[in-house]
């Protein structure tokens, strides 16, 4: 949880020093607007100089390999933020770089930046401090598309080191939390803490819980435009709208790493407990913490 006081001192102080002798080189090949904007807000903000770079503006449309692109902009920063279609492709690129890889996301496997947002946004909203939490359970709901959210997959398992974490999975046939991410979390929390598909959206909302996380389909992540129009079709058992948020507790949250389309209702945004867009400032903090720790 020091990133997260590290963030917090950042919010209310600002840096404890500024780096104008170093660069950040943000090289993504998809599309990102949150996690590429926090990311060169917070290297601006720390004083760092800043290369940007995308797969159509790098060699990669030449066929160069992820590994020579990482050595060769290693010689121009002093730390990569790197975003990949490829799962695994951060772990790649930290094997031959000199300098650190900070990995914004590879493909379906891991966002891990985000997940530390993520847990300073619950941190921030419901005055909780994980390490030390001894009230009763902590119950969280994950809603939408979890075999491909990473940011589900790198929250679940970090949330899994604090005590008292439960968790309930609600997604669409054939798009479930993966088999290795749920054994990995009962194995950290020496129990069955995960429910999968066990309620419905309303119930969940109305009986469970203090964290309600939810992301979108992705589209992008699907073998064919039929299989992912099926999927969607069922898009309102997986909504969350007004209505249903005169159900939920009073101290509740609502969580999405965005972008969304249609799981949650626009009219929610006015509810106080719909914290999404004050998880994207969290963002910038939590990033700037990040790269002060990288240089500091």
């Amino acid at each position: 949880m020091s990133l997260v006081r590290e963030a917090e001192e950042i919010r209310e102080n600002g840096p404890r020093q500024r780096f104008p002798d170093k660069t950040v080189v943000h090289l993504f090949y998809e599309p990102s607007t949150r996690t590429s904007c926090s990311f060169q807000a917070a290297s601006h903000r720390l004083g760092c100089n800043v290369i940007s770079l995308n797969d159509k503006a790098s060699s990669a449309e030449k066929g160069e390999s992820l590994e020579d692109t990482i050595r060769t902009v290693a010689c121009y920063g002093d730390a990569i933020v790197l975003r990949h279609p490829d799962k695994g492709s951060a772990a790649r690129a930290a094997s031959v770089s000199r300098v650190p890889v900070l990995n914004a996301g590879d493909g379906n496997g891991e966002h891990p930046t985000q997940a530390l947002l993520d847990i300073y946004t619950i941190h921030r909203e419901l005055r909780v401090d994980l390490p030390s939490f001894d009230r009763d359970y902590l119950n969280i709901t994950f809603v939408g598309d979890l075999k491909n959210s990473r940011t589900i997959h790198s929250l679940i398992l970090m949330l899994s080191q604090f005590p008292k974490m439960n968790f309930v999975c609600i997604s669409p046939p054939s798009l479930e939390l993966p088999d290795d991410i749920v054994n990995q979390v009962q194995i950290m929390q020496n129990r069955e803490c995960i429910s999968m598909n066990a309620m419905r959206l309303r119930d969940a909302i109305c009986f469970y819980s203090d964290v309600l996380y939810m992301t979108r389909i992705q589209k992008e992540r699907f073998e064919s435009v039929e299989e992912y129009d099926a999927t969607m079709a069922h898009i309102d058992r997986y909504t969350l709208t007004p209505e249903l948020m005169t159900l939920a507790k009073q101290k509740m949250i609502v969580m999405h790493p965005l972008p969304r389309l249609k799981e949650i209702s626009v009219e929610v945004d006015a509810d106080p407990r719909a914290a999404y867009f004050r998880q994207v400032e969290n963002g910038l903090y939590m990033r700037m913490a990040i790269l002060q720790r990288c240089f500091t």
